[in-house]
């Protein structure tokens, strides 16, 4: 884990995957059981009001190298590998699903808090990180109300529909199906509006960097056999929410898409020559939407 960050630090071919991946802090938290005595990637960067950046499914911190250095200058930004994703450490047998997610972040929120003056935070949530951004936003609303302030969705799922557990082998066939070089490489191009202008070796690279870390196939699996994030239910919390679609999204179907559009309101735009990834697509855009909310 910390030897593939600190090549990835020196080595990515992607210049503002290096900087982000040099900007890596290694931090114990307040877990309990197989969680306990471990250290977290998070990546620390920028100077104001703090920002929680939270990336999607199967990925890794490295997702929001192209929108930090937008926000950098008036933020400072936390962006952690979720547990049993990217960087983190694995260890065997522990519960991967959405709790453990959830708990692992709030470890952390203490930690952004202590670094920084501010009573508030902003969170930003991209894919399945968009669910994991409004659940733990739900949550806090019950033990700290006024913590956070605004929350950004981008591309968001998981927000409706029901979780589809996956049973074992099932669970470990999809995974190894995954961890394919060829199904890397095909994801990677769907994810972008323009995968002939925008994907090239450096975004391969990122895409599959983190399959390297001890635990991958073991922790996705169990996390498969969760269900993971779907279906959010209950009131949203009373934070200001933005939502942000790419017109060229072909990762998210069409239904799934409307369904969390009608569950989250009038509270969404639709970015054009933007795919499921607008942080990467668009991201002067991203930044402008985050900029000009209150």
């Amino acid at each position: 884990m910390l030897s593939s960050l600190n090549w990835a630090a020196h080595q990515l071919k992607d210049p503002q995957g290096r900087a982000l991946a040099a900007s890596i802090r290694w931090l114990a938290l307040d877990l309990p059981g197989k969680l306990a005595d471990l250290e977290w990637p998070v990546a620390v960067v920028g100077q104001g009001k703090p920002i929680l950046m939270l990336h999607g499914f199967d990925s890794s911190f490295l997702e929001f190298r192209r929108l930090a250095p937008l926000l950098a200058s008036s933020h400072q930004l936390w962006i952690p590998d979720l547990c049993g994703f990217g960087f983190s450490p694995r260890p065997p047998g522990a519960a991967y699903g959405p709790q453990l997610v959830l708990s692992h972040l709030k470890a952390l929120l203490p930690l952004i808090q202590a670094a920084n003056q501010f009573e508030k935070i902003g969170l930003i949530g991209a894919s399945m990180g968009g669910a994991v951004a409004l659940q733990l936003a739900m949550a806090l609303e019950q033990s700290n109300p006024q913590l956070v302030d605004k929350m950004l969705l981008l591309a968001p799922a998981g927000i409706t529909g029901k979780a589809r557990p996956l049973p074992a082998p099932f669970n470990k066939f999809g995974v190894a199906f995954l961890g394919l070089p060829a199904v890397r490489r095909g994801l990677c191009r769907q994810a972008f509006a323009d995968p002939k202008a925008s994907v090239g070796p450096a975004e391969e690279e990122i895409a599959s960097l983190h399959l390297k870390t001890p635990g991958w196939a073991e922790s996705l699996a169990t996390f498969a056999s969760s269900g993971g994030f779907a279906g959010v239910d209950g009131a949203l919390p009373s934070c200001e929410l933005q939502v942000l679609w790419g017109a060229n999204d072909r990762i998210l179907p069409a239904a799934q898409r409307q369904a969390a559009a009608t569950r989250l309101g009038d509270c969404c735009t639709e970015l054009k020559s933007c795919g499921h990834l607008p942080h990467l697509d668009q991201p002067t855009l991203v930044a402008s939407h985050w900029r000009q909310s209150r």
